[in-house]
């Protein structure tokens, strides 16, 4: 997930207003930056769209039946 980082980095900003850039990183443990970006993966932000599963189709839905 770390991979992602430039989705990460935006979205803490946008969604918790942490900028990285100030060293707060430093000052936090891992386990307060973990819970963040979980946070990120329950909201509307670039992280949960890009790990998102794409929409279900219905045309394909009928299909299966």
């Amino acid at each position: 997930m770390l991979g992602q980082w430039h989705l990460i980095e935006p979205d803490l900003h946008d969604t918790y207003g942490i900028d990285v850039e100030s060293g707060i990183l430093r000052q936090r443990s891992w386990r307060w930056l973990q819970i963040r970006i979980g946070g990120l993966l329950c909201a509307e932000t670039r992280l949960y769209r890009h790990f998102a599963p794409p929409p279900e189709d219905p045309k394909q839905r009928r299909r299966r039946r």
